[in-house]
């Protein structure tokens, strides 16, 4: 029976309950990748950030110094180059003979010349600029007039010539000394024979003119003589600048010399200034007068970027169609004439000598640099491995643990790469701006990928907890077989390469060339050391204390990996000896030319070594504190002996000196050293030491030699290539005391410390050469300093990021080997065994880094040495030259090449040990400090 079913009805008016809808769960948001990890691990991320920084600083500010030093070299080329070779010249043909005369001699005015000038100045090509304080135009004699007067000086017979000049700006220029400035009196025209003119203090002095003195020029054959007044003597007021210097014969008098039967004659040439609006008058005289105008280049603005357009825009000036565009103002008939192109194709050509040796050491420190910030990201990946092999086991993808990584890294690196570009920017000068920001670029990005990659490829399989990978052990793969022996190749081609270039054609051969071969020993030196671990290993199993055969055993665990500190310690210890070989190779080019130079440290000589010295000038250099050893000779550089085959003869250089204070000297100097026995006698038969063409040609028989003071028979004894009175040439060097008394000529003297005041005191009038004053101007160049700089900053980084490799890699095992001390304390092991071990254990790897350093860097120098020419970097002039004013000798021609420096062999791989024995000293100690703990259980590593 079914029941009613009972309905519910309210029975009053609350409201009926209702069920509760279900309370939603929040979810709470992860916590950011990186920030976690920034905040777990502070002290790591701020180390590569500043890692990060000062390389991303040090690669920007490479360029942008090799750009400052540059720039500065082009400029100071251009100021310190005569101007004659610098100045661009536009000449224009004199006025034709089919011109009216009237228009002629308008054409040489002032104004005319003047509005040539400036419509030149602006047609001047960029960025070849002019500096118009000391650009001028004018109109000068191309032929000399010869000057008439008897009382003008004649060295000889001859009477001198003059060049008459009428350039602008004479008063802005100079400075009046005595009378006034040339004037043109009325209108000037071709038949004036009356000018004014001014002269120069030199000319005035060499010439014996005075203002009212009265110079008759005439041509050289004959005709009506042209009167010059001269009104005033005029003293340069920038007498080197180009205004003056553009023609050095307005400023200073020179002697020519014509040739009087055998002996050339001399006479003076000079010239005279006269009044801008005088110049018509040039065309009544046989001088052939041409206008001119001279455009100094201004140097100011400049850069070491500008050098190919100053090149192209020289020869377009020369030949081209920036020299039409001067015909257009200046006439169809103008010329330009400049050596500039030859000034800057030789600092080209410098420039490109030295930024090849700047090469080897930058890549070789950015090399090392680039293995430290891969150290660094392989120490952090290897930390986090166990995290990083969960994350994987938990499903992770390859692509999302290195995206989360790639972030991770480049929140540090950016932000560290983008202030050191800056600071590269502020503190260095120089223009490069793209170089430096590409190269901080690199830094960043290289930066970003170092602990991705290497966390990537270490789990792109899963690996068996507590798979040994030990260097002695593991056995290297097919793949790295073949890349090891590419690299070998690549190696061998760049030396070979290197060595088959002509030295100094430099190129990537050149600069890759040590890193490349660091990589290859490193690469080989991994094959080869597990030997002798395994050698050393078996011994030490018998010795009764543990402490070896533990070491030994822990130095074959070393990682596989260790083979990226050993390759930054290989390239570091290479670049560090290469550079260190430079500096001493510069070095000693220097201290050769200058020695050749001079002879000695301090040579004093009567003029032309013809007067003998005064007779109390060897005494009196004595008495100078610091001289050591001084010695008077005789040079007889007119003395003949027989040709052999023409019945002529043969001119030498004959040097008489005491047996005993030469020979002392020429072993302090290095030059020819001799024992004093060698310069002996036999009857009347001198003994001597000769060059070796000298002592092919007169054989070891007796010889009949020449001199001033009469005939002389020598025998060769000795041969020797040299000798400090006759540094270079053919000479014959005998015992003074068998050669007529005609007196010493020249002073040797051993000096390293003497003042060279005292010096010139004692030697009265003579002139001193110093070898100090000669090697000075040979490293006053910016090229030459700035590339010094820049290579031995480059080299010192090199060398901080070794020791930075170094550190990482010892830092990679440091809680290892700390937990390692702490389980051994407690079982006994005392505090001295633990310093053992500790550095027993780091033994093996770091005397193979320097040991390895040490050969490859050895094997580098000898290899690479004969495709690296130092001259360039060493010497500031080429060989063999010198300014004819220079109150130095020239530069004799030395070559200077790369060769083995012991000491910079030695002393970075002495480092590399002192700094290991040094940390590992640090970590025992610092584990002695703390408490021995228990609390390790079996696979603790902590």
């Amino acid at each position: 029976m079914n029941r009613p079913t009972a309905t519910a009805t309210p029975t009053d008016d609350r409201p009926a309950a209702t069920t509760p809808a279900p309370r939603t769960r929040r979810t709470r948001t992860p916590a950011p990748w990186v920030r976690t990890r920034l905040r777990t691990s502070p002290a790591a991320a701020l180390a590569l950030g500043a890692l990060v920084l000062v390389t991303a600083f040090l690669a920007a500010a490479l360029p942008r110094s090799v750009d400052a030093y540059e720039t500065r070299a082009l400029r100071h080329a251009l100021a310190h180059t005569p101007p004659a070779a610098t100045v661009v010249e536009l000449t224009a043909a004199r006025p034709g003979l089919e011109m009216p005369q009237a228009e002629r001699e308008r054409a040489l005015l002032p104004a005319p010349l003047a509005a040539v000038h400036r419509r030149a100045l602006a047609t001047l090509p960029a960025p070849l600029r002019a500096e118009r304080a000391q650009s001028a135009y004018g109109v000068r004699t191309t032929e000399p007039l010869v000057g008439t007067d008897p009382w003008l000086p004649r060295p000889d017979v001859h009477p001198p010539t003059f060049t008459l000049a009428a350039q602008s700006g004479l008063a802005q220029h100079a400075t009046v000394r005595s009378g006034r400035l040339p004037a043109a009196h009325g209108t000037v025209t071709a038949a004036t024979r009356q000018v004014e003119a001014a002269a120069s203090t030199d000319t005035a002095a060499a010439l014996h003119l005075r203002p009212g003195s009265v110079v008759h020029l005439t041509g050289r054959s004959g005709g009506e003589p042209l009167a010059v007044t001269i009104t005033g003597i005029v003293a340069p007021v920038a007498p080197d600048g180009p205004y003056w210097s553009a023609a050095p014969e307005l400023r200073t008098p020179g002697r020519a010399f014509k040739r009087s039967g055998v002996i050339p004659a001399p006479y003076w040439h000079g010239a005279l200034l006269l009044a801008p609006d005088a110049a018509p008058a040039l065309l009544g005289t046989p001088g052939k007068p041409e206008p001119y105008w001279h455009f100094a280049p201004a140097t100011d603005g400049l850069t070491t970027r500008d050098t190919p357009a100053l090149l192209s825009r020289t020869a377009s000036l020369e030949g081209g169609p920036d020299l039409l565009k001067l015909r257009a103002v200046a006439g169809n008939t103008a010329t330009v004439r400049t050596d500039l192109e030859t000034v800057l194709t030789g600092q080209v050509t410098a420039r490109r000598a030295i930024a090849d040796l700047v090469a080897v050491a930058a890549v070789g420190s950015a090399a090392v640099a680039a293995v430290v910030l891969a150290m660094a990201g392989s120490l952090v990946a290897a930390r986090r491995r166990d995290e990083l092999a969960l994350l994987r086991a938990r499903g992770a993808s390859l692509t999302g643990i290195g995206l989360r990584l790639l972030g991770e890294s480049a929140v540090i690196a950016l932000p560290a790469a983008a202030l050191g570009l800056p600071a590269a920017l502020l503190l260095v000068d120089g223009t490069a701006r793209t170089p430096a920001f590409l190269a901080a670029l690199a830094v960043a990005l290289l930066a970003c990928v170092v602990l991705p990659l290497p966390a990537v490829l270490a789990h792109r399989r899963p690996r068996v907890h507590g798979e040994r990978d030990d260097l002695a052990t593991t056995r290297p793969g097919r793949a790295r077989t073949v890349a090891e022996l590419t690299l070998l190749v690549l190696a061998a081609g760049a030396l070979q390469t290197l060595r088959g270039q002509a030295p100094g054609a430099g190129g990537p051969s050149a600069a890759a060339a040590p890193v490349l071969v660091a990589l290859a020993a490193a690469l080989v030196l991994v094959r080869l050391y597990p030997l002798p671990l395994r050698w050393a290993a078996r011994p030490a199993r018998r010795l009764r204390g543990t402490v070896g055969f533990l070491a030994l055993a822990r130095a074959g665990r070393a990682p596989a990996a260790g083979v990226l500190p050993l390759l930054a310690l290989l390239v570091a210890l290479t670049t560090a000896a290469l550079g260190g070989s430079v500096l001493a190779g510069v070095t000693h080019a220097r201290e050769r030319a200058a020695l050749l130079a001079v002879g000695a440290d301090v040579r004093i000589t009567t003029p032309g070594d013809l007067r003998p010295l005064p007779a109390g000038t060897l005494p009196a250099v004595r008495r100078v504190p610091g001289v050591q050893e001084a010695t008077a000779v005789r040079v007889d550089r007119a003395a003949a002996v027989p040709s052999q085959g023409t019945g002529g003869r043969r001119t030498l250089t004959l040097i008489g000196a005491e047996p005993g204070p030469y020979a002392r000297l020429a072993a302090h100097t290095g030059l020819g050293a001799f024992p004093a026995t060698a310069l002996g006698r036999s009857g009347r038969v001198l003994d001597a030491v000769a060059s070796p063409g000298l002592a092919d040609r007169l054989g070891r028989g007796p010889v009949r030699v020449t001199t001033l003071g009469g005939e002389v028979t020598v025998r060769v004894a000795a041969v020797r290539e040299e000798t400090p009175a006759a540094p270079r040439g053919e000479f014959l060097l005998v015992d003074t005391a068998g050669l007529p008394a005609t007196g010493a000529t020249t002073l040797l003297a051993t000096a390293p410390g003497a003042d060279a005041a005292a010096l010139r005191a004692a030697a009265g009038p003579l002139p001193v050469q110093l070898r100090s004053a000669a090697r000075a101007p040979l490293t006053d160049t910016p090229l030459q300093q700035g590339a010094e700089r820049v290579y031995a900053v480059a080299t010192a980084a090199g060398a901080g990021y070794a020791a930075v490799a170094l550190l990482l890699a010892l830092l990679r095992s440091a809680p290892e080997r700390a937990a390692l001390l702490l389980r051994l304390r407690t079982l006994g092991l005392t505090g001295r065994q633990g310093r053992a071990l500790l550095l027993l254990e780091a033994l093996p790897q770091t005397l193979l880094a320097a040991g390895g350093g040490i050969l490859t860097a050895w094997a580098t120098i000898r290899l690479a040495g004969p495709g690296i020419d130092l001259t360039r970097l060493a010497l500031t002039a080429a060989p063999g030259t010198a300014p004819a004013d220079s109150p130095v000798p020239p530069v004799p021609p030395v070559s200077a090449v790369l060769a083995v420096d012991a000491g910079s062999l030695a002393l970075p791989a002495l480092g590399v040990v002192v700094l290991t024995a040094g940390v590992a000293a640090a970590q025992a100690w610092w584990s002695d400090r703390r408490r021995p703990s228990t609390k390790h259980g079996p696979g603790d590593t902590r």
